[in-house]
């Protein structure tokens, strides 16, 4: 059977590279819907909305804004069809559209795409089960283009709710971001964040754990949209035919 994706943001630079994956992969590119006033890559279909691009896809592949989030999940959920879902800054009740969805459709959910950085979310969990946080201290680094808007980044989030799950916490209880001023001394077990914005960095992210007697870091740098692109049309194909359910990219690469 031949898979037939759909891209929402297609004419952004991810939603480009979407359409030029979905090709290599021997899908076929359903169309695509953006911002008003938006141009599409010669010869796609740009749709007026998401029902409408939804109702000829298998698939939807979607890196657009939070801002498009809930509206996104309730047409999908209507149409049947899968959902992956890149877009990140969401908020709670973002999150909680996402989840409803879920309960109809399969959705495929990841702060970020790459093989390789959802290797090291596994690992962050890993060693985060083995350092305490009484005596290891972990901060998580990123930096990212100019343009990005929101901070700290998805994937800098990911990083942070893995080490959380590897020690037992919630995340939003120990979480530091953005310190400024006379902070005090840092707090036993918490998890900091450092988000670091200029030129046209595509990615790069790294989870250091510090104790009084050595240091541990492990660092991602993304050198090619491509790789992100790569993963979410590989996320597309497996989501066709999937029960509902919200999966990540963890199931997407069978090592949950």
């Amino acid at each position: 059977m031949t898979i037939r994706i759909g891209v929402a943001g297609i004419a952004g630079r991810m939603g480009r590279l979407l359409a030029e994956e979905t090709v290599a992969a021997g899908a076929v590119l359903a169309g695509g819907i953006d911002r008003p006033g938006a141009e599409a890559p010669a010869g796609i279909a740009l749709l007026p909305d998401m029902a409408a691009l939804a109702a000829g896809a298998d698939v939807v592949v979607d890196f657009t804004h939070a801002s498009t989030v809930a509206a996104h999940a309730a047409a999908l959920a209507a149409s049947g069809k899968a959902w992956v879902l890149g877009t990140t800054g969401l908020s709670a009740a973002d999150e909680a559209a996402v989840a409803e969805a879920a309960r109809r459709i399969a959705v495929v959910q990841a702060p970020n795409f790459s093989p390789g950085v959802n290797l090291v979310l596994a690992l962050a969990e890993r060693m985060a089960a083995a350092l305490p946080g009484e005596t290891y201290d972990a901060e998580i680094i990123e930096m990212h283009h100019r343009q990005k808007v929101d901070a700290p980044s998805g994937t800098a989030i990911g990083l942070g709710r893995a080490v959380a799950r590897g020690r037992g916490v919630d995340l939003d209880a120990v979480k530091a971001s953005g310190r400024d001023g006379h902070t005090g001394a840092r707090k036993p077990g918490e998890i900091g964040f450092a988000a670091l914005r200029g030129g046209q960095v595509v990615g790069e992210h790294t989870l250091l754990f510090a104790s009084a007697t050595e240091h541990i870091a492990i660092t991602h740098r993304a050198f090619d949209r491509r790789a992100f692109a790569t993963g979410a049309i590989r996320a597309a194909l497996w989501a066709v035919g999937r029960p509902p359910g919200l999966y990540s990219m963890m199931d997407v690469l069978g090592m949950t």
